[in-house]
């Protein structure tokens, strides 16, 4: 049987690993916002994407200001059979992607990984905790608290009707 393990995609990972590249400005905002070059509570995730948010702002307008018209933007393809991988960096972590082609060039198969199956051990690792940390709450307290730290590692999950729910027995 596989052994899970836990690993964080989204915006702790990206500024954790990217810290140090910051622009001056995102930089400056990350300190006044107490951030430290490491951050590991995601109840700050949110902090981290205001200063992502600053940093891509800070990096447009340069772009912008360096913008010089490209060739063209792309070349004719022949469709043929075949397999293509593919990663992209979305808001929420790493996104996943593999396509099988038909001669003709449509999909026959495709195979997507989003950020938050790669999160999923992180996230319930955490519940865990919350739970075991906050058994003095009542269970509508207690499922607010789950809810939360869920979103700061996934904004979009809380949206999905029913994604929680929580049975608490107590002794």
């Amino acid at each position: 049987m596989p052994r899970w393990v836990a690993i964080l995609t989204g915006p702790l990972a990206r500024y954790n690993l990217a810290h140090e590249s910051l622009w001056t400005t995102a930089a400056d905002a990350a300190r006044a916002a107490g951030l430290g070059p490491q951050e590991r509570n995601p109840f700050r995730s949110i902090i981290v994407r205001a200063v992502e948010a600053l940093q891509a702002v800070v990096e447009a307008i340069a772009i912008v200001d360096a913008y010089q018209p490209p060739d063209p933007p792309f070349v004719p393809v022949e469709p043929r059979a075949g397999r293509g991988y593919g990663a992209t960096e979305a808001p929420r972590g790493l996104l996943y992607h593999r396509y099988d082609l038909a001669a003709d060039g449509t999909i026959k198969a495709a195979r997507i990984i989003p950020p938050t199956s790669q999160n999923q051990a992180a996230i319930e690792t955490d519940l865990r905790r919350i739970v075991q940390a906050n058994t003095d709450l009542d269970d509508a307290q207690l499922t607010r608290h789950c809810e939360e730290a869920i979103r700061n590692y996934d904004p979009c999950i809380s949206c999905a009707p029913h994604f929680l729910d929580l049975e608490v027995t107590r002794k």
